[in-house]
């Protein structure tokens, strides 16, 4: 499955409910689905900087893709997160660095998150990216 199709299941997903309060709900329910990440993911190293919450995001590369693991102390987070590791992880470097992403404006997750979330959505994207850029550069 490419991520443009992973990102068409989880727009499909989402659609299902009518309101934001139900969309909040459903990443929650995606969060504690997470899978765990090991203790030794959770290290300082690992810390999404700029994220309002602890995130840990924790990459490894294995026969030319990358497989992330991620955990949140915040609830919304940790289902934000999950989505990122769903589209991104078993990926190639190059798939990573060229996926565009449209589907966190297609959800509205984006607009509904507060200033300070939408930071560390970002700041979550572009350490996946640096991952996939380090990769790349290990070949």
């Amino acid at each position: 499955m490419t991520i443009k199709e992973t990102q068409d299941i989880i727009i499909e997903e989402f659609s299902i409910f009518p309101d934001w309060m139900e969309k909040y709900e459903y990443l929650i329910e995606l969060g504690k689905g997470l899978e765990p990440i090991e203790e030794r993911g959770k290290q300082e190293k690992n810390l999404i900087k700029g994220c309002q919450s602890r995130v840990w995001l924790d990459a490894k590369y294995e026969d030319g893709k990358l497989v992330f693991k991620a955990d949140s102390d915040a609830i919304i987070t940790k289902g934000i997160v999950s989505l990122l590791v769903r589209v991104f992880s078993g990926r190639t470097p190059r798939e990573i660095l060229e996926a565009d992403l449209t589907f966190l404006d297609t959800i509205g997750l984006k607009e509904h998150l507060s200033p300070t979330r939408a930071n560390g959505l970002l700041a979550m994207i572009e350490q996946i990216r640096m991952y996939a850029v380090a990769a790349a550069a290990a070949k």
